[in-house]
């Protein structure tokens, strides 16, 4: 995997006897290198043996996959049974991975799915703290390492295969800690194997997956291992709306106009919510006069301006918070939205028109947050004008800094956002437009 002055990552193996020590091993292999010539690539690694029992360490690799094979091949030369138990860990310093900006956080981190805990993120601060919290005892599940886009896992139980833990009958043993001497993290399993009798070869089968985490390839790999696709708390509205956005991309290959299309059907599926909250806004802009005019003759008398404003609001039938209720109603959508397209590898390296090569990158002509900054500065002019100055001086702001952040989005979210600003542009011009011409001639 990864080592080196800057980082380490690396995935690691060993045996144990009873006693609870390591079981030496010497490995070499056949050649010093290898090159897959055909779909499959089998690399074994043979140890001496050691108090009678010789140990041979073999991964298979396969073309087009990122899964490994990293199987042992124990053989008991001695005249007596032996019990060992096999330890799995992935180990890794916590620096934060290159690319990320404090705009697009995501997690990075030791990971453990078991069907007794479900999925659990155990943060290297709570490691370094004693206090992380895990199931730590379980018959089957996974557990390793996730970074934006990407994972390593060793896999206890393959898809549609038997579980590792399995073999001696007993539950594997999960233990994330930080070492003392090097403070590097580390996320393990032991794995108890059953008793081998002399003259006896046992064979220890696992399954390590390093590799993006691409839905359509994960899947296949482990039960739940899409869950590693850190969707935060807004799972249950991120997951369903990535696999949409997966179907649109199945029809028009390609993820930019995936994108589009997926805006376009939410906008269509939240259309009476947004139809409501646009109307009640077009009414308070059509009133706006009115209560300027309130301002000016009650400026003083705060109460009697209250007062007044909620008895204008009763004769022209508008409820304040009717452009606020909607829209908060919504908000869970739209954060899946985000976190589905953040957390997306499928994004990463792919263009969509012209100047936009990498979805996952930032615009390089800042073209898209331009356009950004410009329909939140049109949606200012639509939306009816604060009664308060602070708040007025505000709506100025907010698109500034807002235009700001998106400079540093990846372009498929500020896609998502200019797709999204648009359409909300222009639903909104028609209803003011509605409404102004019911108030002009006096029909509301």
């Amino acid at each position: 995997m990864l080592n080196s002055e800057a980082n380490t990552y690396v995935a690691q193996t060993g045996l144990l006897n009873k006693d609870g020590n390591y079981l030496s091993a010497n490995f070499t292999s056949e050649k010093t290198s290898y090159e897959m010539t055909s779909d499959v690539l089998t690399v074994r690694l043979d140890s001496p043996a050691t108090d009678g029992v010789q140990v041979s360490k073999i991964y298979t690799f396969k073309k087009g996959s990122y899964v490994i094979g990293v199987d042992y091949e124990i053989q008991n030369q001695s005249a007596s049974p032996i019990e060992l138990s096999a330890i799995y860990r992935l180990l890794r310093d916590d620096k934060k991975p290159e690319g990320g900006t404090r705009f697009t956080y995501t997690y990075a981190g030791p990971v453990l799915y078991t069907p007794e805990g479900k999925f659990e993120k155990i943060s290297f601060e709570d490691i370094a703290k004693g206090k992380a919290e895990y199931v730590a005892n379980s018959s089957t599940g996974w557990l390793g390492m996730i970074q934006h886009y990407f994972a390593a896992i060793w896999v206890l139980q393959p898809k549609d295969g038997e579980t590792v833990c399995a073999n001696a009958n007993q539950d594997c043993q999960f233990d994330f800690v930080q070492r003392k001497k090097d403070n590097l993290y580390s996320a393990g399993v032991k794995v108890p194997l059953s008793a081998i009798t002399p003259n006896q070869t046992l064979n220890v089968p696992m399954t390590l997956y390093a590799g993006p985490q691409e839905y359509a390839t994960i899947t296949k790999v482990a039960d739940q291992l899409q869950l590693v696709k850190d969707y935060g708390k807004v799972h249950l509205f991120a997951s369903p709306l990535f696999w949409l956005l997966q179907k649109l991309h199945d029809v028009v290959h390609n993820w930019g106009w995936a994108i589009i299309l997926l805006v376009l059907i939410v906008k269509i599926v939240l259309y009476p919510l947004n139809a409501a909250a646009y109307k009640s806004m077009a009414k308070m802009r059509a009133v706006a006069p009115k209560l300027q005019a309130l301002k000016d003759e009650y400026g003083d008398d705060r109460m009697k301006m209250q007062q007044e404003m909620m008895a204008l609001y009763k004769k022209e039938n508008i409820n304040p918070l009717g452009g606020c209720l909607p829209m908060l109603l919504q908000i869970p959508v739209f954060l899946g939205l985000y976190w589905a397209l953040l957390s997306s590898v499928e994004l990463r390296q792919a263009p969509w028109i012209g100047w936009i090569t990498d979805l996952a990158r930032t615009d390089p002509y800042f073209v898209l947050p331009l356009i950004m900054a410009a329909t939140m500065f049109l949606q200012t002019y639509l939306n009816p004008p604060p009664t308060d100055p602070m708040q007025a001086r505000m709506m100025k702001i907010m698109p500034i800094v807002f235009s700001v952040m998106f400079f540093f989005f990846p372009a498929g979210l500020v896609l998502y956002w200019v797709v999204n600003n648009i359409l909300s542009i222009i639903q909104q011009w028609i209803i003011n437009r509605q409404i102004e011409d019911k108030v002009k001639h006096h029909r509301i």
